[in-house]
């Protein structure tokens, strides 16, 4: 299929992706590890250890009885120092447990690769694994893999394309372990018994294209197609609905969820580490990042024991070169800005973006109603018209110009040659119709 996007809107920011060709280099076992139990969408876990428990590498930490969830395990083995609280990235404070590294990575005798003959085997043990998406939603695996009408699901869609400038971690994944995509993907189309995957993977990744579409075309057979699609290097094109749009042509409504138009979606990464774990046993306790910036001394890709403090994570790739002014977790397009260093890497995080002089801003300044925001926008949305509406606290309006549907990707403020906060704004309005909505 040819490059001609089937979505509106996007932009086209500089790719900046210095670490494409840097292989995966696994950090030491840091000191000590900070184990949020904040690392999906959803309720938090309750921590299953106390003070003074000694705990092994894929050891249960943490857990939940809530749907919306999934448990977390211990990265290193050790000894539990403290269940404490920490402030996230979004200013919620959530409980978490600090594990004193004993260098030695003993595994926990539930290491053992799971029994799955049926559906809902695969369902526990996609669960018991830990998983969430692991492109930055953060959405538990095993609710995503558990639709209403999975019988009507006939379209895996493998989000390939990471179309935020600067990071590379799902790149790396599919040059270094291709083969276990592949066998996270038939895994899924067996116990999901749908028709068609499609692994999307953006026009300039041509390496990954090639050694994906071999491996895909060796594995595909009738009534079990596996295709790899180019895709416009074109931001946002890894949301989940612009890729479903550009895919296969379908519109998923508002209010809606993918697979209401037969389709699921599952970051490439997260599909490979779930067959390592049906392989292997190992949940997730791990993490590649791309940590990359201009206050960076040595950008490249790192494997990281999770939980690991974001400062040794800098302080392996040689520490800062120059101060610096922004800390992202996550990209410059829809990353979360960081106070300091001192958080530890979560499940969902896939980059840290460490920027000097150049993450400076200019001040907003009026807005000429240009329109430039508005072409931008794959959902079609008016962020001026938005703008003016939250400024006078109208939540009517805000609903009916669809403010809910923004899925924040930031392009809007990317073109805006006024330097207007404008993805702030849409985030401080959502809020406020959530507000008012609850007091109805």
């Amino acid at each position: 299929m040819g490059l001609f996007s089937k979505v509106r809107g996007g932009v086209k920011p500089p790719h900046r992706k210095h670490t494409a060709e840097s292989a995966t280099e696994r950090m030491p076992v840091p000191e000590t590890v900070i184990l949020s139990m904040a690392q999906h969408i959803g309720p938090p876990c309750t921590p299953t250890v106390k003070v003074g428990d000694k705990v092994e590498v894929g050891q249960i930490v943490g857990d939940s009885d809530a749907f919306l969830s999934a448990p977390v395990h211990a990265s290193v083995s050790g000894e539990v120092t403290a269940v404490t609280s920490i402030t996230m990235p979004s200013g919620q404070a959530v409980q978490a447990v600090v594990i004193r590294s004993d260098g030695e990575q003993r595994v926990h005798e539930s290491v053992v690769p799971p029994t799955v003959e049926t559906y809902d085997d695969f369902l526990k043990a996609v669960r018991a694994s830990g998983l969430v998406g692991l492109g930055g939603a953060g959405f538990p695996t095993h609710v995503k893999l558990r639709p209403k009408n999975v019988d009507a699901v006939d379209t895996i869609i493998i989000n390939a394309a990471e179309c935020e400038p600067y990071i590379t971690s799902d790149y790396r994944e599919l040059m270094e372990n291709s083969w276990n995509i592949v066998s996270g993907v038939q895994t899924v189309m067996e116990f999901l018994d749908t028709q068609r995957v499609i692994i999307a993977i953006e026009s300039n990744k041509p390496a990954a294209i090639k050694e994906l579409s071999a491996i895909a075309a060796s594995v595909s057979k009738p009534g079990r197609e596996v295709s790899v699609q180019t895709l416009p290097a074109r931001y946002p094109q890894g949301a989940e609905k612009v890729l479903i749009a550009q895919t296969t042509g379908r519109k998923v409504p508002p209010g809606k969820l993918p697979a209401d138009v037969g389709c699921i979606v599952m970051n490439a990464t997260s599909v490979s580490v779930l067959a390592w774990y049906l392989k292997s046993g190992m949940p997730l306790v791990e993490k590649r990042i791309t940590v990359d910036g201009g206050a960076v001394a040595e950008p490249k890709n790192v494997l990281v024991p999770l939980g690991t403090p974001i400062k040794d994570v800098i302080a392996f790739c040689g520490g800062y070169k120059a101060p610096a002014r922004k800390l992202l977790m996550g990209g410059p397009m829809m990353g979360t800005a960081l106070k300091d260093d001192s958080l530890p890497v979560l499940k969902q995080n896939n980059a840290i973006l460490a920027f000097d002089e150049e993450a400076l801003l200019p001040e907003p300044t009026a807005c000429i109603r240009c329109g430039r925001c508005v072409a931008a926008c794959p959902m079609s949305l008016t962020p001026p018209a938005i703008t003016a509406a939250y400024k006078t606290k109208n939540t009517d309006v805000l609903e009916k110009r669809g403010v809910m549907v923004c899925m924040e990707c930031g392009s809007c403020a990317y073109v805006c040659p006024a330097n207007r906060p404008l993805v702030q704004t849409m985030r401080l309005a959502k809020e406020m119709v959530r507000k008012a909505s609850a007091k109805s």
